[in-house]
């Protein structure tokens, strides 16, 4: 429920998505599958969302399957964990289904699989995960005033 209520705030706002998610080719030389998946959603206030794990972030799997229902889809990627799954339509983004994607403690910066299972048939995009920042001032960095004695 939380999904909706964020994708329903950033549809509030103004959001449209900027970039497109992946769109299953088959192959062939066929058309595209009607089938897409994606990680996250650009609104207008925050592009470059799509397909990029936001750490420290909410991120969530987003897929276009028609017809889905619990218990016949599902993500998979050897980086992420998922739960949740929700249920559309959504608000502003065009999606069937989505859940919450948490990262596998200790993976490393990289590109990396998110697939979908629609009907029975895997389709997938790539993600990227950046490096994690550093979150604690190394031993004998150097050390800037509190301003305490500014005047």
């Amino acid at each position: 429920m939380r999904k909706r209520a964020v994708v329903a705030v950033a549809a509030a706002i103004g959001s449209a998505a900027v970039a497109g998610p992946a769109v299953a080719a088959a192959s062939g030389g066929q058309p595209p599958d009607p089938v897409t998946v994606q990680l996250n959603q650009d609104t207008v206030a925050l592009h470059g969302m799509v397909d990029h794990y936001q750490r420290g972030d909410t991120n969530v799997a987003l897929a276009d399957c028609p017809g889905a229902k619990p218990g016949a889809v599902t993500f998979s990627s050897p980086v992420l964990k998922f739960s949740g799954y929700d249920f559309g339509p959504f608000i502003g983004v065009k999606a069937t289904v989505s859940a919450d994607a948490e990262l596998v403690p200790g993976t490393a910066a990289g590109q990396y699989p998110l697939t979908v299972t629609c009907s029975g048939k895997p389709y997938t995009a790539t993600f990227s995960v950046p490096a994690a920042q550093v979150t604690q001032v190394p031993a004998g960095g150097a050390k800037a005033g509190d301003g305490s004695l500014a005047e």
